[in-house]
Order: structure tokens, then C-alpha cells, then sequence
């Protein structure tokens, strides 16, 4: 039998005599890949994301790093939309890849294929992100939230058609409301598309079924299971339902992010069905103390009004000696009113006494009472103050204190 004996190959130099061998840096780079990929096996890294950006071709560049050492990774759109949260500075994770170089650059790379985050499940990080996105943008905000009509006439339920839910739902409303309107929208409650179909569901139920309410849900399960009803294209469809939304998802400890968005939250299916269609015992009941309240407070107000007449039927005394004391008091309010009239009547008439006599006495009228005359030249009209102001022959009309007579001037001094 043949042996055969291995022998450990060896490589030339690039340099042998006289001739020289040389390679190309691609070629360099290329050797270097081949060499790192043949002989370093896919591996998990540890490390904090730093420098991580998203261009528009959908891939993820970051840096990985720890207190002593950092490398470049790449983790492309492919492998990136299969994470169920997004990356981002600062987050400790745990990446499963290969060790490569980019040959056009000659760049060390981790090349991912797979990320999980350091110290929370990916799902729970993906639930606090996408909670914390869709609350900033005003999803969770109370005002919008609007009341569930009283009694509805018809009801739309997006659920599994398998499941134990329904069945809960539909037994709780046949048995307090038979007569009502019941529309079903059977849908994937988990899996992969289970989220679009609830959204296409409740979109299609605004759309086409005339429903009054919504009640979509699912039984409990474990966080993946109850997964679908976490997804932002659920969230966004209940935001946009015209339709009120009530969140019956899982069991009372339960919380997903259509919970936040819905307009009620139910903890159970049966506790929605429960919630939009109460019990007529239950109403009955509500009536008959309301009825109480109302008869108690219409007693009670009866009694105020009683007394407060009484207390007004004490102090009311005789109407015509009130009567009289009131004419009295007019008449003595007549004989003062008159009297303070008549003397302010007096003070008014002094008054005009002592101003006339003082304007009397400024009068020129007054003036030529005393023998005094006023010339006023004509044509102009203008009284004469002077005798520089006329020539001979100028034209004089003269006011005495009786009568006026018209003059020519024979000479001026």
C-alpha cells in the first residue's frame, strides 16, 4: 500500500534572481480576504454602536467598539430589516458576522448577519422605540381619544377566526344583546403578514361594514405570539379608524402599542365584549339608583325652598303700612327736592343780577350816556381813534347815545 506523505506547501518568493514578481494592491487586498474568510469562522462580537448612519440604500454603517479597540461593520438593508428594532448610538449589542476586508479601500469590516441588544430582548426594544416614536407624535394623546357609543347596533371584531376569543365575544353579546349586528373580520393573529391583515381589517370595517365600534384582539400568549399587535402598521390603522377602537389584546397584565393608540382598553376579549354591550341587569340597576339620587335630591331641594319661604313669610310685615311709610318718605323727599330748587333758583338769579350790571357798566352804550359819541368813518365803517386817520373831506357817521347823524370833515387837529 502506497504511502502518502503531506507536505507543507511552500510558497516562492516574490523575488527569485534576476526576476521580480509583483502583485497589484487589489491583488494584495484579495489575498488578505481570502485568507481572513478561509481561516476566521463566523463569530459574535461585543461591542457599543458609535458613528451609525442609514443612507438612502437602506444599509446600516457603524463603528463597534470597546474601551480599547473599535472596528468598522456593515450590516446590509437585507439582514437589516429582518432586526425587529433599530440600531443606534451609545446601544450595547451583541452581533453575529463575518471578519472581511472592503478591497476597494483596503478596509477591515465586520460584515453582520445578525444583532441582538445587550441586557433587553429585541422585541422589548423594539416595543420602548417604537412606543417612544409614536407617542411623540401624539398617537397616545388623551384628547383624541373618543367615548364608545351607548349600545351600538352593530359591531365589527377583528380576530382569529380559530381562536378561543371569538368564541368568548360572540356568547357574551348573544347572550345580553342577540338582536345585535355582529361583522366579522377573520385575520392572522401572529406570524408573518399577520400585522397588515389586522390593519387591512380594521381599514376595510371603516371602509364597507357601517359598524358602530371595533373590537380587535386576540387570547393571551407569549410576547412573539402577541407581536403583530405591537407593529406600527397596526397602530397607525386604529389611529386613522373613523370608527372608535377598543384594544382587547392577551390578558390583563398584557400591554401592546394598539393598547396606547385604541380609544378603550379592554384586559380581555370577553371583558371588550363585556365593556361595549353591558349587562341590561346592570343598566337596570344604574337606572334605579340614579332614580333614587333624583327623587332624594328633589326632597331635599323641596325642603330648602320651604324653608327659605317660611323665613321670607316671617319678615314680610303689612304691605299697605310699608306703603304708606314709602309715600311719606316721597312726599318728604317732593318738599326738599322743591326747596332746594327754589333757593338754587335764587342763587342763579343774583348771580345774573351781579354779572349784568358789571357788562352794563362796560356798555359803550353806557358811555354815551354820559355825553360821549362814536364817529365811524365811511365807507369803511371802522370807528375812528384818531384824527391822524382822516383827511377833509372824508365822510363821518357819528353814534350819540340818542340817534346818529352823518358829517363831513372840514379840517383835522
Amino acid at each position: 500500500m502506497a504511502r502518502i506523505i503531506a507536505k507543507k506547501a511552500i510558497e516562492l518568493p516574490l523575488f527569485t534572481g534576476d526576476v521580480r514578481k509583483f502583485l497589484t494592491i487589489s491583488d494584495l487586498n484579495e489575498r488578505i480576504k481570502g485568507t481572513l474568510e478561509s481561516r476566521l469562522e463566523p463569530l459574535w462580537v461585543q461591542g457599543e454602536i458609535s458613528n451609525f448612519r442609514m443612507p438612502p440604500s437602506g444599509h446600516f454603517y457603524f463603528t463597534l467598539k470597546d474601551d480599547r479597540s473599535q472596528i468598522s461593520a456593515v450590516m446590509f438593508r437585507r439582514q437589516g430589516a429582518l432586526l425587529r428594532f433599530t440600531p443606534d448610538n451609545g446601544m450595547a449589542v451583541l452581533c453575529f458576522g463575518r471578519v472581511s476586508v472592503y478591497t476597494v479601500r483596503g478596509d477591515l469590516q465586520l460584515y453582520v448577519d445578525d444583532m441582538e441588544p445587550q441586557g433587553q430582548g429585541a422585541l422589548a426594544m423594539a416595543f420602548e422605540q417604537l412606543k417612544k416614536q409614536l407617542a411623540a407624535e401624539g398617537l397616545f394623546a388623551s384628547e383624541r381619544k373618543r367615548e364608545l357609543p351607548f349600545l351600538p347596533h352593530s359591531i365589527g371584531i377583528v380576530t382569529s377566526a380559530k381562536g378561543a376569543a371569538l368564541h368568548d365575544m360572540l356568547r357574551i353579546i348573544g347572550d345580553r344583546y342577540p338582536d345585535r349586528r355582529i361583522v366579522i373580520c377573520p385575520v392572522k393573529v401572529q406570524g408573518d403578514g399577520a400585522a397588515r391583515e389586522i390593519a387591512g381589517a380594521i381599514a376595510d370595517l371603516n371602509r364597507f361594514a357601517a359598524v358602530d365600534v371595533i373590537i380587535a384582539g386576540r387570547g393571551g400568549g407569549s410576547l412573539e405570539d402577541l407581536w403583530a399587535f405591537n407593529e406600527e402598521v397596526v397602530a397607525r390603522a386604529i389611529f386613522a379608524s373613523e370608527v372608535p377602537v377598543v384594544s382587547a389584546v392577551g390578558h390583563e397584565i398584557d400591554f401592546t402599542i394598539a393598547d396606547f393608540v385604541a380609544d378603550a382598553r379592554a384586559p380581555t376579549p370577553t371583558a371588550a365584549a363585556e365593556m361595549v354591550l353591558p349587562r341590561k341587569r346592570d343598566l337596570l340597576e344604574q337606572v334605579e339608583i340614579f332614580e333614587a339620587r333624583l327623587a332624594s335630591g328633589i326632597d331635599f331641594k323641596i325642603e330648602q325652598l320651604q324653608e327659605t319661604f317660611q323665613g321670607l313669610v316671617k319678615r314680610l310685615s303689612d304691605p299697605s303700612r310699608k306703603l304708606r311709610e314709602n309715600q311719606q318718605r316721597v312726599d318728604e323727599f317732593s318738599v326738599d327736592l322743591l326747596r332746594r330748587f327754589q333757593e338754587r333758583l335764587r342763587q342763579l338769579k343774583d348771580r345774573l343780577a351781579e354779572r349784568a350790571g358789571r357788562l352794563g357798566a362796560l356798555s359803550p352804550l353806557a358811555v354815551l350816556e354820559r355825553g360821549y359819541s362814536i364817529a365811524h368813518k365811511l365807507p369803511e365803517e371802522h370807528i375812528v381813534k384818531s384824527s391822524a386817520e382822516l383827511q377833509a373831506g372824508d365822510r363821518l357817521r357819528v353814534s350819540f347815545a340818542q340817534g346818529k347823524a352823518l358829517c363831513r370833515v372840514e379840517e383835522t387837529e
